[in-house]
């Protein structure tokens, strides 16, 4: 039975342009993605019990502190369930081939990108043309 090293960032920043998306990547972000899916899901349970475990508070000043910390955990999960969708995306477009490709160009989104973004689908040019018509033309 085989072991395979998990490169690090810095193994995976220092590969050449040919070794894009070779398997050793892919496998480093497989295992970046999912780790990103058990720490939304693992944060999603937590809320869940955190909800369930409120106590009534009589005074209204400290009630309203306790419903705003409430509103502003539920709106961090809202936030991580389309994050959770976008990692699951990630996660089938390894299986597929995609990950790592731009979905508007074809060319490499770029290791760098993937590491601070592992969720990217566009190149920064891209994106950065995307946000450009969203802000000139609302959408």
């Amino acid at each position: 039975m085989s072991s395979k090293k998990i490169l690090t960032e810095t193994e995976i920043l220092q590969m050449d342009e040919q070794s894009y998306m070779n398997e050793a990547q892919l496998e480093f972000f497989k295992l970046r993605l999912q780790q990103l899916r058990e720490d939304i899901l693992k944060n999603a349970d937590l809320t869940t019990e955190h909800l369930r475990e409120t106590v009534i508070v009589p005074d209204p000043a400290d009630r309203a502190t306790i419903e705003e910390e409430h509103a502003l955990e539920l709106r961090t999960r809202d936030r991580e369930r389309k994050l959770l969708k976008k990692v699951e995306q990630s996660l089938v477009r390894i299986e597929n081939g995609e990950y790592g490709w731009c979905e508007e160009t074809g060319e490499p989104i770029g290791v760098q990108r993937l590491i601070a973004r592992p969720t990217a689908t566009l190149s920064l040019e891209a994106q950065q043309r995307r946000e450009l018509r969203q802000k000139l033309f609302g959408n």
